[in-house]
Formats: C-alpha cells, sequence, structure tokens
C-alpha cells in the first residue's frame, strides 16, 4: 500500500484522478488508476457515441475564468476543440458534441471537478486570509432591512 499524498495539493490531484477515473466507467474492479487509461475510455465512449448520434454544436455559459479554464482543459483532454466566434463573451465555449455525451459524461465529470476545485480555492483563501490578515474569513452577518440610510453603491471605484 503506497503512503497516502503529502499536502493539500497532492490530495486534491489524486482526488481529480479517481473523479476521473469514476467518469471513464472502468471494465474491471482491478482497473482503478491509470489516468492514461480512463482517457482513452472516455475517448473510446466519445467515438461511440458520435457514432450512435450525430455530433450537435453546444454553446456552454461558463460564470467565472477558474470554470472555463477547467472545462477548456478538459474537452482538449479528450480531444475535443473547444472554440468560440467573434463577438461571444469569453465565458461562452463552444464545442460539437453528442448529446449523451454530454448528458452522461462530460457535464457530470465537469461538475465533479468543479465542485472539488471550489472547495479546495475556498479553503485555500480562508487559509490565505488568516495567515495574512489574522482574522477569520466569513460573510457579512445578515441584518433585518433598516430605512434610515440609504445605502451608496462604492463598486464603480474597485474596477
Amino acid at each position: 500500500m503506497s503512503a497516502p499524498p503529502a499536502g493539500p495539493e497532492e490530495q486534491l490531484v489524486e482526488k481529480l484522478r479517481r473523479i476521473e477515473a469514476l467518469f471513464a466507467r472502468p471494465a474491471t474492479d482491478g482497473e482503478r488508476v491509470a489516468a492514461e487509461r480512463a482517457r482513452e475510455r472516455i475517448q473510446a465512449r466519445l467515438r461511440e457515441l458520435a457514432a450512435e448520434e450525430p455530433p450537435v454544436e453546444f454553446r456552454f455559459s461558463l460564470s467565472d475564468q477558474w470554470s472555463r479554464h477547467l472545462f477548456v482543459a478538459l474537452m482538449r483532454r479528450y480531444g475535443i476543440q473547444p472554440y468560440r466566434y467573434r463577438g461571444q463573451r469569453r465565458t461562452t465555449v463552444m464545442a460539437r458534441l453528442s448529446r449523451p455525451f454530454v448528458n452522461e459524461t462530460l457535464w457530470p465529470e465537469f461538475l465533479e471537478l468543479q465542485q472539488t476545485l471550489s472547495a479546495y480555492f475556498d479553503a485555500l483563501t480562508d487559509r490565505v486570509i488568516k495567515q495574512v490578515l489574522d482574522v477569520e474569513a466569513s460573510e457579512a452577518e445578515e441584518r433585518a432591512e433598516s430605512a434610515q440610510l440609504e445605502p451608496v453603491e462604492h463598486q464603480g471605484t474597485l474596477l
């Protein structure tokens, strides 16, 4: 039995590899890890589904740059060429794919990876804030609305 991954980053990488292996639909119980094999199985599944149902053009709108980077990398990992048309927002990613592949493999795997990375980024952000500012990071307190003061928008100066 091998030693568990040392730090948080190594644990994250190992968890992401397990997620990819899960969506590759392994043929046998003994075939767990091997990221290359998992990728090959997903690519084979993509080809099977494309033969059964012709690819259609999908438009994906991703809310932030981290999600977009992850999604584009996942698509490229499986030999899918993401693109966008001139004039589309940077948050838009286009691709020609079979509907079953998107619904059964690509999108569920992306959501699982995204959730894992988001949890890691949240923990990392909280840790850095605690180290630098020496306070706990948390949401602002929620209060009942006050009719006394009119709120002032301050966001314009932040950008």
